[in-house]
């Protein structure tokens, strides 16, 4: 990985004593001082930084950085004009060192002389070591390789390792250069965006390959329940994050639901997530539950995290074939929330909740049983749901606050994917925006 340079003023050629000075197409001092000041960093829309080397060669002078043992010697004119009749800056190195001082923001290509050695490597060794070394020293930036005129090949090569063109040394007027720096701009900048666009495909499939990990089918084969679904990745973050669920019934007609969040929001905790879920489904239909089938869980995640001080909160719910009961485990999640007809929704009991998985060895979390009823609705979700805050200040949601919201819609007669999408997007609203944590909520309806 290349060293950074240090941001530093620019250097216009004729100030560092090794070119000519401007023609009177340069304008005043004033000018050329204001040209040569540094481009500079701009953020983009997601908070990162991007080098106005690829935005914003369009619209000023474009400035052209020769490494050459003996630029006294070249034949390329100093004052060549862009496409907008702009003057293009000459920046001249004698070697890698100094190429490396005046690589600085606002230099859009490099002309880099082939037959400069590279840093601790002979021609016999490597022909094009010095430009894979400068590749690496300017990874955004266009490079044109300059060499004899009849090395063709090594030129042709020049291109495959990374150049954007190759130009012959005693072939160079200015008019051609000219064009060919323009032509470097543009094509770097093209495969940038190029590259950008591949890396965004990459991260898309790579986020629904966690999705279909995270947030898999429920296998509800023969049973009444309805399910739905829902989840909404926090602000910023294009991969889902640690939050999981799935649904599964077994040969003896019980439904098995279960909710958990992963601390934390990257790819590892999310692969995670995945594990989790997946040695869920699996100990479920093996027949395991409760405190064993949490026991195990908490096993697999000590195994897996990448730090100790990971843990994951989870809540498993199993629901007798008859529909009408239901056994609840709780790891330091939020309880369940029970919607029936004709009586408020409430939560359900949390007074015995255990521990999340991964924070006390040997721990146990007892099972409750609660009754359901003949018709209800059961809504599981994460601490996203519940955490947002209730407009500029600095009061969340929280339970009451939720249970409260879904009251009121199962009121207004909202069910299955209707009744949350509405309580996420409300939840969103009375925030102010994108929560800053990933939300998964799920719903079980039974309709006699």
């Amino acid at each position: 990985m290349p060293v950074p340079i240090p941001r530093q003023r620019a250097i216009p050629a004729v100030e560092s004593g090794q070119a000519q000075a401007a023609s009177p197409r340069d304008g005043s001092a004033e000018e050329s001082a204001k040209d040569a000041s540094p481009a500079g960093r701009t953020p983009d829309t997601a908070g990162n930084t991007t080098d106005k080397v690829e935005n914003n060669a369009a619209h000023t002078n474009l400035t052209l950085l020769l490494i050459e043992d003996d630029p006294a010697g070249s034949a390329i004119v100093p004052d060549m004009l862009d496409q907008a009749g702009k003057p293009i800056r000459v920046r001249t190195a004698r070697n890698l060192t100094e190429a490396g001082r005046l690589l600085t923001d606002d230099v859009h290509c490099i002309l880099l002389d082939l037959a400069l050695p590279a840093p601790g490597h002979s021609d016999s060794e490597d022909e094009l070591a010095v430009l894979r070394h400068v590749l690496e020293l300017a990874p955004r930036h266009a490079v044109l390789a300059l060499t004899a005129s009849g090395d063709a090949e090594r030129g042709a090569e020049a291109v495959r390792v990374g150049a954007q063109d190759y130009l012959f040394r005693d072939e160079l007027d200015g008019r051609l250069l000219s064009r060919a720096i323009r032509y470097a701009v543009e094509r770097k900048r093209s495969e940038s965006a190029e590259r950008r666009l591949a890396e965004g495909r990459l991260r898309a499939q790579e986020n629904r390959r966690l999705e279909r990990g995270l947030l898999p089918t429920p296998l509800l084969e023969g049973s009444s329940l309805r399910f739905a679904a829902r989840y909404r990745p926090g602000r910023s973050r294009a991969l889902l994050g640690g939050d999981f669920y799935d649904v599964v019934r077994t040969p003896d007609g019980t439904v098995h639901a279960m909710i958990g969040d992963v601390c934390g929001h990257g790819p590892d905790e999310a692969a995670l997530g995945v594990e989790l879920r997946i040695a869920w489904r699996a100990l479920t239909l093996a027949g395991l539950c409760g405190d064993q089938l949490l026991g195990t869980l908490q096993q697999v995640l000590e195994h897996e995290r990448a730090d100790d001080e990971i843990f994951a909160t989870l809540c498993t719910v199993d629901i007798a074939p008859d529909g009408r009961r239901a056994g609840l485990c709780l790891a330091g999640h939020p309880s369940p929330l029970l919607a029936r007809p004709g009586k408020p929704a409430r939560l359900l009991p949390y007074d015995n909740n255990g521990p999340a998985l991964g924070l006390l060895p040997g721990a146990r979390w007892p099972r409750m049983q609660v009754e359901l009823g003949a018709e209800w609705s059961l809504m599981l979700y994460t601490d996203g749901l519940i955490e947002g805050h209730i407009g500029q200040g600095r009061e969340r949601l929280g339970q009451d606050g939720m249970t409260e919201m879904v009251r009121r819609q199962f009121a207004e007669g909202l069910r299955g994917e209707q009744l949350l999408r509405a309580a996420v997007n409300e939840v969103r609203d009375l925030n102010g925006g994108e929560l800053t944590d990933d939300v998964a909520v799920l719903l079980l309806d039974r309709v006699p």
